[in-house]
């Protein structure tokens, strides 16, 4: 035991054993991405940046139910609505405070028009606090940029759903 021992440490097998796993690797197809370049797919199911959408011909979504309010456990939505002159209610304020969201996607799923949804966006870094705080312009304005690519996502999921 003791000669196999001091064998190993002179004949610095260990070292060797590294060497050829590090040359192993070395002629292996690389898995970096060159981000800025190069994307990696996103699951249509991906939780990005929040946005509101709009029906095609150009009215917003939210009824102002409020279930998304309701079933958000971080408590980072606030919604206020009044009635309009056609009976209906439509949302006056909708605010997401996005330094308390936790990305869960609760406020998708219990949307009943599919009006509040999570992008596909990822780059949304902000420069301070106060960016992240998304009223109904900002939510709406990220719907209108990402239309048809939320509308592909949910229609890629609507047979899982």
């Amino acid at each position: 035991m003791t000669l196999d021992r001091v064998a190993r440490a002179f004949l610095l097998l260990e070292v060797v054993e590294g060497f050829l796993l590090t040359l192993r690797y070395m002629f292996k197809p690389k898995v970096t991405v060159n981000y800025p370049y190069e994307r990696t797919p996103t699951s249509p199911r991906f939780r990005g940046e929040h946005a509101l959408r709009r029906y095609p011909n150009g009215e917003e979504r939210c009824i102002a139910c409020k279930l998304c309010e309701a079933i958000c456990p971080a408590q980072a939505i606030t919604i206020e609505a009044e009635p309009r002159e056609d009976g209906s209610r439509r949302a006056t304020r909708y605010d997401i405070d996005m330094i308390k969201c936790i990305y869960c996607g609760f406020c998708q799923e219990a949307c009943p028009v599919d009006a509040i949804v999570e992008g596909p966006n990822i780059e949304f870094s902000v420069e301070n606090a106060d960016e992240l705080y998304y009223d109904k312009k900002k939510l709406l304005a990220n719907g209108d940029r990402w239309e048809q690519a939320i509308a592909a996502n949910l229609e890629a999921d609507a047979p899982y759903r």
